[in-house]
């Protein structure tokens, strides 16, 4: 049952992604499937968004300005406070559990987060358009650890301010993102790897390896 049904989810994604790529670095440029058209690009500064996640101890973090005004402190991260002053990889993927996110995207990211940080990068997330319990699921399947923090942005605020929704539903899957993967630096984007709807062919780690000038 489940290869079925990752069989299925990955035909949907293949037919939900238009058949070309933009080269690397650029924004890929299609609306099929799409809201709108991209909006990110490189030069610009990150949005303030709010993540759910699960800490290593397998606590729940409310990541933003609620926990301040909750608990008189910040806990952990906001957009900003990951990425001010430092330099990020960020990377998306259109569903936990799916294919090709499974079994290449962010397996990818585990494998190389030694190396990829060895090339003065301070953190790796990965962004799905689910909620923080199905990410924290996938990435203790995946075992990330600390490898990689996985962030639920279940609202699909931060993927909506992007500006790479991808609508789905005529699918049955919702709204999810493109696929994508950036450098981050003091919240500006510095490198965008943006792909065309579900494909995998400019985001992977060994590309970002690439740029950072392995």
């Amino acid at each position: 049952m489940a290869a079925s049904y990752l069989a299925r989810s990955s035909a949907l994604l293949r037919r939900s992604a238009s058949c070309s790529a933009a080269p690397l670095g650029q924004v890929a440029r299609s609306t099929r499937g799409l809201s709108h058209i991209a909006r990110v690009a490189v030069g610009d500064k990150l949005p303030a968004t709010t993540f759910k996640y699960f800490n290593s101890e397998g606590n729940m973090k409310w990541v933003g300005e609620e926990d301040k005004r909750r608990n008189g402190i910040s806990q952990e991260i906001t957009t900003e406070q990951l990425c001010k002053g430092k330099k990020v990889v960020l990377f998306a993927v259109p569903g936990a559990f799916t294919p090709t996110c499974s079994m290449k995207h962010l397996p990818g990211f585990i494998e190389r987060a030694e190396e990829i940080k060895a090339k003065g990068v301070d953190a790796i997330a990965c962004v799905s358009v689910n909620d923080a319990f199905v990410m924290d699921a996938w990435g203790k399947g995946l075992s990330t650890g600390d490898k990689v923090m996985m962030l639920a942005d279940g609202n699909a605020q931060f993927t909506k301010a992007l500006g790479v929704d991808l609508d789905l539903n005529d699918k049955g899957l919702g709204i999810r993102s493109r696929r994508y993967a950036m450098l981050v630096e003091d919240s500006i984007v510095k490198i965008l790897n943006l792909e065309e709807g579900g494909a995998f062919t400019i985001s992977s780690a060994d590309t970002i390896l690439e740029a950072l000038g392995v």
